[in-house]
């Protein structure tokens, strides 16, 4: 691509860099200067203008953009048609994106002229929303950068949205001594919400006392009854494995995949399995509904995706959420 000021004479087939306004005459940016564009230019006393010209091994911006933005959509995903070198593409479902960091840079390593930007890997998204964006900054790129480009996107799954799949969850509620009723069915309620905006369900809600035999019996009660996943919220904080809720999941002849994550608020959770289903142990600031560690992981689970223990230690770059001023113990307390 040639690129710089030219003499209108000479600017027939160009591309207008920036818009002109001279003398009643309007051009805007991007457009592709005809003989009579020519001709109202010298008319209005223009004598220069900046343009490019899109040479024989180079595509054209708008045409690299929806190539490359075919090349980067996986399943799930749609994309709006190509304007000004930008491709737009979209969730065609609620569920979790994918997203595989190491090519988006690889990509975007590639040449300054081709760009990709997404949201952040694992983010809940709903039908419809934004998940990424090509723009390609020129007017035009090479072609050997375009063709490398799409065939780096095309080389793996670079971008995906996993559709939420339907559960029906339990809820085991723990209570001490004094505990408020509101307490419980707050509760129940924030857990309730979360589920039904992944399009699941909240089945039954079993109250016990907050012991391992109580925890225990609880999520027996709920795994017999086909509820998948089984969450715990405790009367109480998890602080051990050794503690109330993992102990009972024990007890219930379940296995702790994994107990804290370096999200904050939501440090205190736990990740557990029973039968092959996932088992969670629901931090206490759950009980707002701002974003926290627990979303992250039930956001996963509703989706079918596999949850390890490196998963939730990989967490803490960007793990630093919002501050919830409900939580019992804020981070700055008496600050």
């Amino acid at each position: 691509m040639t690129f710089g000021e030219v003499d209108v004479a000479r600017a027939q087939g160009a591309i207008l860099a920036h818009s002109v306004r001279a003398h009643g005459v309007s051009f805007k940016k991007g457009r592709v200067l005809s003989a009579g564009d020519i001709a109202e230019l010298t008319k209005a006393g223009v004598a220069t203008v900046f343009a490019a010209r899109v040479e024989a091994d180079d595509v054209h911006e708008d045409a690299a953009a929806a190539r490359l933005a075919d090349a980067v959509c996986g399943d799930g995903m749609v994309r709006q048609e190509a304007s000004t070198g930008r491709a737009n593409i979209y969730s065609a479902h609620d569920g979790i994106v994918l997203v595989d960091a190491g090519l988006v840079r690889a990509l975007n390593r590639l040449h300054e002229a081709v760009t990709l930007a997404t949201l952040t890997p694992f983010q809940a998204v709903k039908a419809g929303q934004m998940v990424a964006t090509v723009k390609i900054i020129p007017f035009s790129a090479p072609a050997s950068v375009v063709d490398e480009a799409a065939d780096l996107a095309g080389s793996g799954s670079l971008l995906t949205v996993v559709p939420f799949l339907p559960h029906k969850a339990g809820l085991v509620l723990t209570r001490t001594a004094g505990m408020k009723e509101s307490l419980l069915e707050k509760s129940a309620t924030v857990i309730r919400d979360r589920l039904e905006r992944h399009g699941s369900t909240l089945g039954d809600v079993v109250e016990v006392a907050h012991t391992i035999e109580g925890v225990s019996g609880g999520i027996s009660r709920l795994k017999a009854s086909g509820h998948n996943p089984v969450l715990v919220f405790g009367a109480s904080a998890i602080v051990d494995r050794g503690d109330v809720v993992p102990a009972g999941l024990e007890a219930a002849g379940g296995q702790i995949v994994h107990l804290g994550m370096p999200v904050d608020p939501g440090n205190l959770l736990l990740l557990g399995s029973l039968g092959g289903d996932a088992v969670i142990g629901v931090p206490s600031c759950a009980r707002s509904p701002k974003l926290n560690g627990f979303d992250w992981v039930l956001g996963r689970v509703l989706a079918g995706i596999d949850v390890r223990p490196q998963d939730i230690m990989d967490m803490g770059a960007g793990g630093l959420l919002m501050e919830i001023d409900t939580r019992p113990s804020p981070r700055e307390a008496g600050r």
